[in-house]
């Protein structure tokens, strides 16, 4: 495993610096480049054949999770693991599912990190005792819906829409944010309101406002 290159993924410089410097003092592992966005990060991948590269989901435009999909697709062999200011509970089977083979909280990544990239490099999935715990039951369970919560019926990228909503954007904000027209914006709304089951944008506004509280206080 020697000489392993890891691109980092993040939109923050002072993450990017923390963990570059713990990769590169690993003596196994060295940073081979850095992105601050997907657009950058489909360019690294391309020139620079990174082993793993580590990605915020949180990333400005195109989020995390889709570029991981996109580039699974283009790179079927280049590993990922997530990296997350959220809970495990809230993306990390979604990571899974868009092709990371790891997910890994921030405020755990010192501690951490080197333990998921070197345990995603030998071929195995990184997550917390914890998490893997929750997947098991709901393996196990009977059609696979023990401890689901209503958000988890909504898609990813209706899953970024309801958590800037949350957070007090609007909709021309958001669709600036993820590089979408506001008409599709709000054909996201629309979908969330009905799969979550609110009445109207105002039930819409605080049920999103309580779950970020929610998630904030969980992190």
């Amino acid at each position: 495993m020697a000489g392993k290159r890891i691109l980092l993924v993040d939109d923050h410089p002072i993450v990017r610096e923390g963990l570059a410097q713990l990769i590169n003092g690993a003596g196994d592992l060295s940073v081979c480049g850095e992105a601050e966005d997907a657009p950058g990060a489909l360019v690294a991948f391309e020139t620079l054949k990174p082993d793993l590269a580590i990605v915020d989901i949180s990333l400005q435009g195109v989020d995390g999770l889709e570029l991981i999909k996109q580039a699974r697709v283009r790179w079927p062999g280049l590993l990922f693991l997530a990296l997350s200011m959220h809970g495990e509970e809230l993306y990390a089977e979604r990571a899974l599912r868009a092709g990371a083979r790891g997910y890994i909280m921030k405020h755990e990544a010192t501690r951490g990190v080197l333990t998921a990239i070197r345990q995603v490099l030998a071929g195995s999935l990184y997550l917390s005792p914890a998490m893997q715990a929750r997947l098991l039951r709901r393996m196990v369970s009977e059609g696979g819906d023990v401890n689901r919560q209503p958000i988890d019926a909504l898609s990813d990228r209706e899953l970024a829409v309801f958590k800037l909503i949350g957070q007090g954007t609007s909709t021309r904000e958001i669709s600036d944010h993820l590089g979408l027209s506001v008409k599709t914006v709000e054909s996201y709304r629309d979908h969330i309101k009905k799969k979550l089951n609110l009445r109207n944008a105002t039930h819409l506004v605080q049920y999103a406002a309580q779950w970020v509280e929610h998630a904030q206080s969980d992190a």
